[in-house]
């Protein structure tokens, strides 16, 4: 009938996917961001998918690499109707262009910090 079940424990790494564990890539690189840019990044969503949307042409929100979309930052709308400001980072393109698991953590950092960066309208190196 062949095995059920897990074959490592829960908290053994080998447990945690590879969307896990691009999640918590992500969320050491915001958290970082957070503790020194909390006022600026109040408010400020971040989200991850695994591919970009099908669109014939990105705008200039989309960080791209090549023709593939790595990320994309949806300023935001104030009013009656307000939609807070969304970094969106894409793991599939951004897996396939690292090496290893550092590799994956580097980039996801530097993509993160080019987004923000654009947000804010600052230069990614005040926030590196």
């Amino acid at each position: 009938r062949g095995l059920r079940g897990r074959l490592v424990p829960a908290t053994v790494p080998l447990a945690r996917t590879k969307a896990e564990v691009f999640d918590d890539l992500v969320l050491d690189t915001v958290e970082t961001l957070e503790r020194r840019f909390a006022k600026e990044l109040a408010g400020v969503e971040f989200a991850v998918e695994d591919v970009p949307p099908e669109l014939n042409v990105y705008d200039s929100d989309v960080l791209e690499d090549g023709e593939v979309p790595l990320a994309r930052l949806l300023p935001g709308r104030p009013g009656r109707q307000e939609v807070p400001p969304r970094i969106v980072l894409y793991r599939r393109p951004l897996e396939s262009r690292a090496m290893d698991r550092e590799d994956l953590a580097d980039l996801v950092h530097d993509v993160i910090i080019e987004q923000v960066a654009n947000l804010l309208g600052v230069d990614p190196d005040e926030l590196a």
